[in-house]
């Protein structure tokens, strides 16, 4: 990267978003920056971010991060996907795995065979044919075992403690030469001329100035939203859910590879499996449900004993209209809020980070057509993702309770109508602008919340009637037997960390 200018970077807000924003910039920007993070031990963080999508292990190997130190500075668990508990209906369950399902046969897609065998009564339900859900609902995990066979390694993410992954970061990036000051923000300064934001008042009237900005001050958004005034887009229509209480709990029995989503009345409860303990969180509307309501259905649905009284946090689902202006981009909770329905929190984070890395130029003079493609960009993921959760929302059998009632009544945003008229007709995906998620992580919410096609492609018919059949069978006792071939979960964690393998369950 060459510099007109030294790049002047001060992160306003820490947390796992300023952490994040500070260890990267470290790595990658190196000796063309000086970064500074101001953050106060009397601001607490959100912190709920404790599950992630495989994109998390970019940052991982980015940063060069050792796995198994990770595992043990964070008290990680592996994820192999999230099971929907009561979505569709009262007493139904599937499970949205990360990587492939089945195998296609040439030009045909695995999901096309599928639908094929469906229509002639001999395919299984679509999970049975993912290895990663196989080995979800054995509680089995292993990495690398999937070499040489005819089936591809699990695709994993993780589940960890967002505050220790901070901690983590925070010690990486100070290493690398990061400044972290103490103090409570009471003043932003801007110049006069551009508009930009030129420095930082702290208390005790100490200014930190600098020529490019990141706000990770969470819902406050104080540079981005509050001195630089950018509007927020409210997403409510779409996603009514306005609050979560969040608990911990003691681990459980079990240590499950997957993050759990069980619906409940008037929203969804989460369950993430950690070393040390489970995160547990209710995310509700409050026009259908009270707190103190919320918070006695989530307590007397953990698995173990609570750790600390639910805390509630309040949020609108939405984003800054634009989440860079001026010299200043926001992180996080600073730019907008997508409820954790698919872990995709983190994710935000950093692809704003990778984004911006992709497009910051050395002369902040001449950044208008960085900002305005930065601004695209960020939309479109953030739209597709919305799309993305309200389906899960609106395609509900849950026929006379009031909050499914009115999920069913939504009118969806037009993007989300053409995706679902496509894979209606005929199962059907195709991506757009890189959006996050692909087809088998759509089929597989799409056909575990009850939108079927009508029918397949004629592709599938190039594959004889009979021969279907054999072909999902075999496939799917190949899922079975290979799973049943790995380690626990908790077992596999433990001889990763050289630790005794104790397994519980």
């Amino acid at each position: 990267m060459s510099t007109s200018a030294p790049l002047d970077i001060v992160i306003a807000g820490g947390g796992t978003a300023g952490w994040m924003a500070a260890a990267t910039f470290a790595r990658f920007l190196g000796r063309h920056a000086s970064i500074t993070l101001v953050e106060s031990d009397a601001i607490g963080t959100v912190g709920v971010g404790e599950a992630t999508i495989p994109q998390i292990h970019n940052l991982i190997i980015g940063l060069g991060i050792d796995q198994a130190e990770f595992l043990r500075r964070t008290n990680a668990s592996f994820k192999l996907g999230i099971e929907f508990v009561d979505w569709q209906r009262v007493g139904h369950s599937y499970i949205h795995s990360f990587g492939q399902v089945g195998r296609g046969v040439g030009l045909i897609p695995f999901r096309q065979l599928w639908l094929r065998g469906r229509g002639l009564g001999v395919a299984d339900d679509y999970g049975s044919y993912s290895l990663n859900v196989a080995a979800a609902e054995r509680d089995r995990f292993a990495i690398g075992e999937g070499r040489g066979g005819s089936l591809p390694d699990l695709a994993y993410a993780y589940h960890f403690d967002a505050a220790l992954l901070a901690a983590m970061l925070r010690d990486y990036a100070e290493e690398r030469g990061v400044r972290r000051v103490e103090g409570i923000i009471g003043h932003v300064e801007r110049d006069g001329g551009t508009g930009d934001i030129a420095a930082l008042m702290l208390d005790g009237e100490r200014r930190i100035s600098g020529n490019f900005f990141i706000d990770c001050t969470g819902f406050r958004s104080l540079l981005l939203g509050q001195t630089l005034e950018v509007p927020f887009i409210d997403w409510t229509r779409w996603l009514p859910c306005d609050t979560a209480l969040a608990v911990p709990s003691e681990t459980g029995a079990r240590m499950r590879p997957y993050t759990q989503a069980m619906a409940r009345d008037a929203g969804w409860q989460w369950r993430i499996p950690l070393q040390h303990r489970t995160g547990n969180g209710h995310v509700f509307c409050s026009a259908f449900t009270s707190v103190d309501k919320a918070s006695a259905l989530l307590l007397a649905n953990l698995e173990g004993k609570a750790l600390a009284d639910p805390r509630p946090i309040r949020f609108t689902t939405g984003h800054r209209r634009e989440y860079w202006s001026h010299n200043c981009v926001a992180l996080g909770l600073a730019a907008g809020f997508m409820e954790p329905l698919e872990s995709t929190s983190i994710h935000l984070v950093q692809s704003g980070i990778g984004r911006l890395l992709n497009v910051l130029s050395g002369d902040l003079g001449k950044l208008d057509a960085a900002r305005s493609v930065f601004n695209r960009l960020s939309t479109i993921e953030w739209e597709r993702i919305r799309d993305f959760l309200v389906l899960h929302y609106v395609a509900n059998e849950r026929v006379g309770e009031p909050f499914w009632d009115h999920c069913r009544s939504i009118e969806l945003p037009a993007t989300l109508v053409e995706k679902l008229a496509l894979f209606r007709e005929a199962g059907l995906f195709m991506r757009e602008e890189d959006e996050l998620f692909l087809d088998d992580s759509w089929a597989q919410v799409m056909i575990g919340q009850g939108v079927l096609p009508q029918t397949w492609s004629p592709l599938a018919d190039n594959v004889a009637a009979d021969e279907i059949g054999l072909f999902l069978e075999t496939l799917a006792r190949a899922c079975r037997v290979k799973a049943e071939a790995l380690p626990h979960h908790r077992q596999f964690i433990a001889g990763m960390l050289g630790e005794p393998a104790v397994q519980r369950a």
